[in-house]
């Protein structure tokens, strides 16, 4: 069955730190964009990081640039979103998603986690 799983989130006091997990099943992330997001509540859908698994471009928001690393186990076949310094603005739950395009940049297929995991980060 070819999926995406995010999981990792948890409750954490400010200044903390949470290591949240992307995991593909079915199919490998070696050609993919992979990018997390995050929605709290009564607040828009926002991406927080992203990157290309096969050169290791990474984009971060500004605001949680810095804070945030974006890695890729390609033997895991897992994309890793290690969340430092925790402030409660961070409060969300977070998605991934895994994108495909062609080398002339023409979308080819993408994958979305099914449920987010909850990042709560208390003051």
């Amino acid at each position: 069955e070819v999926q995406l799983q995010a999981s990792g989130g948890g409750l954490v006091r400010a200044g903390g730190s949470l290591r949240l997990s992307c995991a593909a099943s079915g199919f490998t992330l070696d050609d993919y964009a992979i990018a997390w997001f995050r929605q709290a509540p009564g607040k828009e859908r926002e991406g927080v990081s992203c990157m290309s698994a096969s050169d290791g471009r990474t984009y971060y928001q500004p605001s949680v640039k810095g804070r945030f690393t974006i890695s890729y186990d390609n033997v895991e076949n897992i994309v890793y979103l290690q969340m430092n310094s925790l402030k409660p603005e961070d409060t969300a739950v977070y998605y991934c998603t895994a994108e495909i395009y062609s080398p002339s940049g023409t979308y080819i297929d993408s994958y979305e986690a099914g449920q987010g995991t909850q990042v709560t980060v208390s003051s």
